[in-house]
């Protein structure tokens, strides 16, 4: 299995999550397998030590991950080294202990906080400074999230107009009683905002009065830091990333995996993007459907997922493989018309994509992997 991996990493995507209210993963138990000790304690101590030098307060990760307590948003910056030291130790894992090198990989993404991961493990910049951007913000975007709660917004019967929902979000804005705001993209039907005292209540009135399917909006548990939105902008979050972005040194001009970004949905990190990119990542919305779309119109076969227990972009892919598997039902692929692709589609909000867009019929046939799970089931005895 090791070397079938390695030799389908030219078409391997390797996806990177984000932040999430559990970060722990399995992370204890790679820490535990002698083989692989080194490795995660060294990139545990290093994360932790740089967390401690930022916040001013004493950090320890490793005993944290062997205590299994979790690193949520009371310890945010705990979170954020976590999230980076876990990440970086299954690759370095990959490439050190089983002699698969993730820099040959076809291509990488991350969601969130993974974007950055990917950056450094790609050798663009320096991981340390990085690593500092987000944690030297990290206890301010964590006391904006007491302000703000994040809903999922979503039609079973259509695709959702994000032109439509950013006016709507405006709107609401401009009323003077809270901000609200697109945080993130995850499908054609499916949207997360992001928004200030009542304003999704607002938002959902305001969708009630569109033409056509219903447009529902669920509110999310938990806490969560208004990333990726205007919001930020309350605690000059953006200038104070700006100023730290621009006194990062870049190592490489090409990344190695190319990465396609979530702030633009494109292949982005090569020439001179690089900075501005970064900029864009602090108050963007995050373009998941647009690179799970550019990857399944690429060579890619195998999505690999790197992190502790990811959950949003697995959750998207098998999603999408179970909506086509759904349509085409006793249908053979290779027979089917866009005609008759277009007429059995049973979901509405995909019905009009199939066509224009074949290859997402791809979605079934991609593997996913789980990195942590790989790496415990081949754990050298």
């Amino acid at each position: 299995m090791p070397a079938s991996l390695a030799n389908r990493l030219p078409f391997t995507a390797l996806a990177l999550r984000g932040y999430n209210q559990t970060n722990l993963g399995r992370t204890g138990e790679l820490l535990a397998v002698p083989a692989y000790h080194d490795v995660v304690e060294r990139r545990l101590a290093e994360a932790g030590e740089l967390c401690g030098v930022v916040t001013g307060r004493q950090v320890d990760l490793i005993a944290r991950v062997a205590d299994e307590r979790e690193a949520g948003l009371d310890a945010y910056s705990e979170a954020i080294a976590l999230v980076f030291a876990a990440e970086l130790a299954q690759l370095d894992l990959l490439r050190d202990v089983h002699g698969i090198d993730p820099h040959k990989a076809g291509r990488a993404f991350g969601y969130s906080l993974g974007e950055l991961t990917a950056v450094a493990a790609a050798g663009l910049y320096p991981l340390e400074a990085v690593m500092r951007i987000p944690l030297s913000l990290a206890e301010d975007c964590a006391a904006l999230a007491s302000k703000v709660t994040m809903g999922v917004v979503f039609s079973r019967k259509t695709a959702l107009s994000e032109a439509a929902l950013q006016r709507v979000c405006e709107e609401v804005t401009a009323e003077g009683s809270g901000a609200v705001a697109i945080s993130a993209i995850l499908a054609p039907n499916t949207m997360l905002i992001i928004g200030e005292t009542d304003t999704l209540e607002r938002v959902r009135k305001r969708c009630e009065a569109w033409d056509g399917p219903p447009v529902l909006i669920r509110p999310n548990d938990g806490a969560w830091p208004p990333l990726h939105t205007p919001l930020v902008s309350e605690l000059h979050i953006p200038d104070r990333a700006t100023l730290m972005i621009r006194g990062v040194p870049r190592l490489s001009e090409t990344p190695r995996p190319p990465i396609w970004s979530l702030v633009t949905g494109q292949r982005e990190y090569e020439g001179d993007s690089g900075r501005g990119v970064l900029r864009r990542w602090i108050d963007s919305p995050q373009r998941l459907w647009d690179v799970v779309h550019a990857t399944l119109a690429s060579d890619t076969r195998t999505v690999l997922h790197v992190g502790p227990a990811p959950n949003v972009i697995p959750a998207t892919f098998h999603r999408l493989a179970e909506n086509v598997v759904k349509q085409t039902l006793q249908w053979s692929l290779s027979a089917v018309s866009k005609r008759t692709i277009q007429r059995m589609a049973g979901s509405a909000w995909m019905a009009p994509l199939l066509p224009k867009s074949g290859f997402l019929l791809r979605a079934p046939m991609i593997e996913q992997i789980v990195l942590e799970d790989w790496l415990l089931e081949h754990a050298p005895r």
